[in-house]
């Protein structure tokens, strides 16, 4: 007969937001199951990849509610100061522009900790491998990979059946399985789209000269490039993470060059300030568009993370909105269960989606408006927003209001 294992709640993706949550929810002492298909020791890179995810200062708090923080094999870079100019390609940038430094509103002078930085640069590999022990150390944590489940969801519970394993009876599942989240489709939950006919080209580079903490954001016709601070790693002192949007036909002829043409056509977008510069790992594209789910749950289900929302990088926000989403949603589950009430009652999920959504469908907006607003050549356009830039920096209070954004000290 088929094994039944009771646990509180079902978290279907270990991806960062699905893995932070189970990992959140273990050290709390709840049961909890986490499935994905893939097996999680393999999705470990031993070698620097290229890749970086950009966390601010306020969703931090759940990497280290989770146990998470501390255990990051690879140092995080310190974010410190960020810079936006506006530009074209070939050309020298606007001479109006806006700076933003942390040191203005920091609470602490110590960049390592909360209040001391924008936020940090973590690197993919760092995270995953954090998660990856994490999980397997918290007894509380059921680690269900490589594996798929059906799941069966009615008032009373849900039941998730693993394909050829157990059956696992929860009171709440979690949908962390990215944009195509097959329970979200499941629960009938419709979307809206928002298509940008855009790329994203990811990678990371060695720089002759130091950083210092400073990031930058270019906004050029085809889209914002940004220059992302890292810590060094074994193989270069002075590095960086690059995130540079360009026109879909576009970024397939630049995926196409080869590394040293490759190269050339990142610094022409870059500039001089960082000196030389080379590739360091790969480099990654990915398709651009916008997603908010309509609701962000059903019976026993909660969508979190890209199975409920994505937004344009343009601000650095995506992964942080879920972060965002599992740090109040892993309060509502620890309180819930503290008081011996039920973690997948409709009254919860619905104060966790009117929460979120709001806060989601904003930055999905602002990203949105950022994007349109500057991926344009318009010459009335692009005075209008080079004014903007330059008014908003030499206004204290609307400054600090941005900064104080960007470093999520808005955050519960």
């Amino acid at each position: 007969m088929t094994e039944t294992r009771n646990v509180d709640v079902c978290i279907v993706g270990a991806g960062p937001v699905g893995g932070t949550l189970a990992c959140r929810l273990g050290a709390a002492g709840i049961s909890t199951a986490i499935i994905d298909r893939a097996a999680l020791p393999p999705m470990e890179h031993p070698d620097f990849d290229g890749r970086a995810y950009a966390i601010a200062a306020g969703p931090r708090r759940v990497l280290e509610q989770a146990g998470l923080w501390d255990r990051l094999p690879f140092r995080p870079g310190p974010i410190l100061d960020i810079r936006v100019t506006d530009g074209k390609l070939g050309r020298p940038a606007s001479k109006l522009f806006l700076h933003f430094d942390s040191r203005d509103i920091a609470t602490t002078n110590d960049p390592a900790e909360p209040g001391g930085a924008f936020g940090w640069m973590v690197e993919a590999r760092s995270l995953r491998v954090a998660i990856n022990a994490r999980l397997h150390d918290l007894s509380a944590v059921s680690v269900i990979a490589p594996a798929t489940a059906r799941v069966e969801r009615r008032a009373e519970g849900a039941l998730v059946h693993v394909a050829g394993g157990p059956v696992l009876a929860c009171r709440l599942v979690v949908a962390a399985e990215g944009r195509a989240s097959p329970l979200r489709s499941q629960a009938g939950i419709p979307v809206t789209r928002l298509p940008y006919g855009q790329n994203g080209i990811v990678f990371a580079i060695a720089h002759e000269r130091p950083h210092f903490g400073a990031a930058l954001e270019h906004f050029l016709p085809a889209g914002p490039f940004a220059q992302l601070p890292m810590a060094p790693t074994a193989s270069a002192e002075h590095v960086s993470a690059i995130v540079w949007t360009e026109q879909e036909a576009m970024a397939a002829r630049i995926m196409a060059l080869d590394e040293a043409t490759f190269i050339r056509e990142a610094a022409r977008r870059l500039g001089d300030h960082l000196g030389a510069i080379r590739l360091l790992g790969r480099r990654w594209s990915y398709p651009l568009s916008a997603m908010i789910a309509h609701r962000y749950y059903d019976t026993r289900l909660a969508l979190v993370g890209d199975a409920a929302h994505g937004v344009h990088p343009i601000a650095g926000q995506g992964l942080n909105l879920g972060f965002r989403d599992i740090s109040f949603l892993g309060d509502l589950i620890v309180a819930a269960l503290e008081r011996g009430e039920d973690p997948g009652a409709e009254a919860l999920l619905r104060r966790y989606q009117a929460e979120r959504r709001p806060d989601n469908m904003l930055m999905l907006a602002a990203t949105d408006a950022l994007d349109r607003l500057f991926s344009n050549d318009f010459p009335p356009l692009r005075l209008a927003r080079d004014l903007g830039i330059a008014a908003v920096h030499r206004i204290p209070p609307l400054k600090r209001a941005f900064m104080a954004q960007a470093m999520g000290a808005l955050m519960a």
